[in-house]
């Protein structure tokens, strides 16, 4: 709730898609399966890890926190998205917006520390393969995990208390699908100089940091692969980075093309569609990633079922 020289205003309107009007039914259901696939195949991998010994590993511990953080995120989003597109009733109370705006700015941070640590186990696995267990054990690892998760927690109240002292009186119409913090910065009526440059700082330390070192750590997977001279040895040793590469391609590639495609008469209609399909598609695709391409999960998957028979 904030106040202006013509009253206190408590809501938002979320006009994101607002020009699919006459199409609410079709994306309303489309919201539906992709929240719903979503979080079950989220949770199923989950449980799958908790429950099958042999996954108890550190790139598995890294899965397990993507797979929570992929929940944290659609459900940050998509369930106030879909009342809108049910209801037709667009408002979000300030704070709502701002509740909005700490999740789903704690789960992406979140989601590029753990594929960043992801990488940084990758790497160790394929190129200090001998160092392996003493350097990514639970002592290890499991801090790392903590440290994900205290880091974008810290930074994302940060970002949501500065927000939520700035002025909204010229406009309270949100022309995104979603509150995230660029677009509740542009809305401002406030001067958000101060904001801006801090919009930067986070673009270094949570985008364009943990992408180089993501980049860099491929890099020398990849030499590291060219260099085995086995062609057996050296395609099991890909094989071990397909479904993290995938993720981080999934991740990343969004991103990338909405900054480098030019503007348009409709781009502001387009970025929000791909917006939504980047939100909503990438967290449902990596269970399927990992499920699919993965031995050892499928082998897991194989076990409890097996074991659930039996046990009936």
């Amino acid at each position: 709730m904030y106040s202006c020289e013509n009253g206190t205003i408590t809501d938002f309107n979320i006009l994101g898609f607002s020009y699919f009007n006459t199409e609410h039914i079709s994306l309303s259901v489309g919201i539906i399966i992709m929240y719903l696939l979503t979080i079950v195949g989220n949770l199923v991998i989950t449980m799958v890890i908790g429950l099958v010994p042999k996954l108890h590993t550190p790139m598995y511990l890294f899965l397990c926190n993507l797979a929570i953080s992929d929940v944290i995120y659609v459900s940050s989003s998509l369930p106030k998205l879909l009342s809108i597109t049910i209801t037709q009733d667009n408002r979000i109370s300030f704070a709502g917006c701002i509740s909005q705006l700490y999740f789903f700015t704690f789960s992406v941070g979140c989601d590029a520390l753990v594929l960043t640590s992801m990488a940084g186990d990758r790497y160790v696995a394929i190129c200090r393969p001998l160092q392996y267990t003493l350097i990514m054990n639970r002592r290890v690892c499991g801090p790392m995990s903590v440290f994900c998760w205290i880091v974008t927690a810290g930074n994302s109240l940060l970002l949501t208390l500065l927000t939520s002292v700035l002025d909204f009186c010229n406009s309270h119409e949100i022309s995104y699908f979603l509150c995230d913090l660029k677009t509740m910065i542009d809305l401002s009526s406030s001067d958000t100089t101060s904001m801006d440059i801090i919009m930067k700082i986070e673009d270094i330390v949570f985008a364009f940091v943990p992408f180089s070192l993501t980049v860099a750590s491929y890099v020398q997977i990849i030499s590291t692969i060219l260099k085995i001279r086995s062609s057996e040895t050296r395609l099991k040793a890909f094989s071990s980075c397909t479904s993290h590469l995938t993720t981080v391609i999934l991740f990343y590639g969004p991103v990338l093309i909405l900054y480098m495609k030019p503007e348009s008469e409709y781009s502001k209609e387009q970025d929000n569609l791909f917006s939504l399909l980047y939100v909503a598609v990438v967290p449902m695709l990596n269970p399927f990633v990992y499920s699919l391409r993965n031995k050892d999960v499928l082998d897991g998957v194989r076990k409890l079922i097996a074991k659930n028979i039996v046990c009936t």
